[in-house]
């Protein structure tokens, strides 16, 4: 049985664009190509698919995935591997999800009686079930963006990989922060906050106001990222879609 690629990216939930890509690079061609140009998939495709997508969810960049798909002999024993790695990320971010909750409320008592906070006596706690980036995989629908993160990654040093990772834990902790405070997402510190995030993404790779937008409209859209958001405080997804929004109207048009 085949199926078009149409009907590949609605079952997967990777757009059409980003199967192209695959394609492009050699890491999913199709099985076949129909006289009308469009392409097609079989089981096959189906499966290294995948395996794609679940060695994404471990924070592999498409690099590497390519590496480990070539050298890879038995698929069911790949395929036990994987699952063995995705209950070990379950319980990191099980980890992470406790952490980040224990700061925020730590923050909230030490706000209301003005005592230091518990975590930074160890500063460590604050970092604990945080490891190098694991967020390329939110990237997958942006993939020249994935790609031009992978770059800088290569460019870095372990320390380096995980300064940027704490780093972008502690923007998702800010924001949500002024979220529990009942700041507008357009109000200044939140812009303020959301120019600190674009000025760290353009060091990467320059963005358009239109693609920024997709960006935070994805904090939302793509499950991954959302979930990620959520784990934090409820509703940060959305609080930060709306604050890109409003940086891009502003500050971007």
């Amino acid at each position: 049985m085949a199926w078009p690629i149409a009907e590949v990216a609605r079952m997967s939930g990777v757009t059409a664009r980003t199967l192209r890509h695959y394609d492009h690079i050699g890491l999913l061609p199709p099985a076949g190509t129909a006289a009308n140009g469009h392409r097609y998939y079989e089981e096959r495709q189906l499966l290294r698919l995948q395996q794609i997508l679940v060695l994404r969810e471990l924070g592999l960049g498409l690099a590497e995935i390519g590496r480990v798909l070539a050298a890879q002999v038995d698929e069911l024993a790949a395929l036990r591997g994987h699952h063995r790695r995705l209950l070990a990320e379950r319980d990191r971010l099980d980890a992470l999800a406790a952490t980040v909750s224990r700061t925020i409320g730590e923050l909230e008592e030490s706000r209301k009686d003005g005592t230091a906070m518990v975590s930074i006596n160890r500063p460590e706690n604050l970092f604990e079930g945080i490891r190098p980036p694991q967020y390329l995989k939110t990237l997958r629908d942006f993939p020249e963006l994935a790609a031009a993160v992978e770059r800088h990654n290569a460019g870095l040093s372990e320390a380096g990989i995980e300064a940027d990772q704490r780093e972008r834990t502690a923007q998702m902790v800010r924001l949500a922060e002024l979220l529990a405070s009942g700041v507008p997402a357009g109000a200044e510190p939140v812009q303020a906050e959301i120019g600190r995030q674009h000025r760290t993404l353009v060091r990467i790779r320059e963005v358009s106001a239109e693609e920024y937008r997709a960006i935070g409209r994805a904090c939302v859209d793509n499950e991954h990222w959302r979930a990620a958001y959520e784990s934090i405080a409820p509703g940060l997804a959305a609080y930060q879609r709306d604050a890109i929004e409003a940086y891009a109207a502003a500050r971007m048009s």
